[in-house]
């Protein structure tokens, strides 16, 4: 059964004739069909997924080795992808074909590997449930009665299910890392500027980052090589050459020094994630790491610094989105003025409503300063704190959620108790770093737990050498759910 190989192992086979990329498109698209009950997608391109599939199968005949040729792949629904609906998990992009490709989608595309559809989201990328999606929530498949985690929660539940062996995310305040845990995946954020944000509709444009959801971090070295470079279009990529991300993944653990932050172990972290945790830093440990107790003294201040940056940010970006140039547009309208209020008002779900309204306030005049600014000079604060940190260790780790994945509409009604639930990962995109999730054990419920590296700017090859020498001596990342 092919699903049950890692994207790796599905590359060598490709290249040694085992398989056919059409066969293995097919495998997965018959996958997707069987579990739609799980809301993993929103557009499921079968037509242009076997028309790839075959040109795959030509170019690999002839010699082609590309790093991703012929493999299946899909798309979270915020990347542009040209000629095929891009709607944001929002009813106002709901009927949005893309001119253009966005530059991950192009990456992609060139390194041939073969789109089967795009992802379920959380609506315009703000959620940490995969709840507020106009097409309805996503269902984690470890538990279908609990949230698979957002806003990447359609791309984690589909690789989690095996219906893709790999997906693209983004991940804003740790909507790549939050539901690889909550699904049993790795998950990365790499650094602000290492992926190009060139057709990604934007939510924060100084916090979004593009990244990799996998089984495993040999995997997810392998679509970072492809999704990272410099990008001219993108004035915030960085220039900096793309590592060689397998050839860092045989790294030596012996000396390696893992910073644990006494803010991330304390009595706000459920007992079981807790102690999965304890247990994994254990291994690495006899491993020949060495753990070393560091200090995060502003970390909590992450959630409010990041609750008015965000929805700032937010307010200024989604301001394109009126009914005129394109996507849904309200009828009846008798001016200019009437179309605006009106489509937004018809488009835009309530929590999207709610991150613009806190935005526009705190950039109004008046507020500007006691809000916008210090919330800057707070992440300036939080990156020095990450800085010093750093002098005393190479990764820092901890817990990526302070629970397991809980239930379906659990936290829908209290905003605040559904965004603390990033309480662990949104200081990572305020001040830039990469971070990794990976598998670490399940709770007694049989739910994944999530252990989570945060590494030094543009480091990304150190957590996924950690992180695989880790999945070379554990299975956690191999496990199935019931029924997959």
């Amino acid at each position: 059964m092919p699903h049950r190989y890692s994207l790796s192992t599905l590359r060598d086979m490709l290249r040694q004739g085992e398989i056919s990329s059409v066969e293995l498109t097919r495998h997965f698209l018959e996958r997707i069909e069987r579990f739609t009950d799980l809301n993993a997608f929103i557009t499921v391109d079968a037509e242009g997924a076997l028309a790839a599939a075959d040109t795959a199968d030509q170019a690999i005949a002839q010699g082609s080795q590309a790093p991703l040729i012929g493999l299946p792949i899909a798309h979270k629904d915020i990347f542009c992808t040209r000629g095929i609906l891009t709607s944001c998990g929002s009813k106002i992009l709901s009927n949005f074909i893309s001119p253009y490709d966005a530059t991950v989608v192009e990456h992609m595309h060139r390194d041939g590997a073969v789109l089967l559809g795009k992802t379920n989201m959380d609506e315009f990328a703000m959620g940490s449930s995969n709840e507020t999606s106009f097409f309805g929530p996503v269902r984690n498949p470890w538990d279908r009665a609990r949230v698979p985690g957002g806003s990447s929660g359609g791309s984690a539940a589909a690789v989690a299910a095996r219906l893709v062996p790999a997906a693209t995310g983004t991940d804003t305040g740790g909507s790549i890392r939050q539901p690889a845990a909550f699904c049993g995946l790795t998950g990365l954020k790499p650094s602000y500027g290492r992926v190009s944000r060139y057709g990604m509709i934007a939510f924060a444009s100084s916090l979004d980052q593009a990244g990799p959801l996998a089984q495993s971090a040999e995997d997810a070295a392998l679509l970072l090589a492809s999704m990272a470079g410099f990008d001219p279009r993108d004035s915030t990529s960085m220039t900096q050459v793309t590592p060689d991300y397998e050839a860092t993944l045989e790294m030596d653990l012996t000396g390696l020094k893992l910073g644990l932050p006494r803010e991330f172990f304390d009595e706000s972290v459920d007992g079981q994630v807790l102690q999965g945790v304890r247990d994994a830093l254990t291994i690495f440990e006899q491993m020949g790491a060495q753990l070393i107790d560091v200090e995060l003294p502003n970390s909590a201040a992450g959630i409010p610094c990041y609750y008015v940056i965000a929805p700032a940010e937010a307010s200024s970006n989604l301001a394109r989105f009126d009914g005129v140039r394109y996507g849904h547009r309200a009828a009846d309208c008798e001016d200019l003025l009437a179309l605006y209020e009106k489509t937004r008002a018809e488009g835009f779900g309530e929590e999207v409503k709610r991150r613009i309204l806190i935005g526009t306030y705190a950039l109004s005049a008046g507020y500007y300063d006691a809000y916008y600014l210090k919330a800057q000079k707070i992440r300036r604060i939080i990156a020095e704190d990450f800085d010093r940190a750093f002098k005393q260790c190479d990764i820092i780790a901890g817990p990526t959620a302070p629970t397991s994945a809980f239930g379906l509409g659990e936290k829908a009604e209290d905003p605040v108790a559904m965004y603390l639930n990033d309480i662990f990962t949104n200081t990572v995109n305020l001040a830039g770093l990469p971070a990794l999730s990976l598998p670490a054990g399940f709770d007694h419920s049989g739910l994944p737990i999530g252990l989570q590296f945060i590494g030094r700017f543009m480091d990304e090859g150190r957590l996924l050498g950690a992180a695989h020498r880790y999945q070379q001596v554990t299975n956690w990342h191999q496990q199935l759910p019931e029924g997959f």
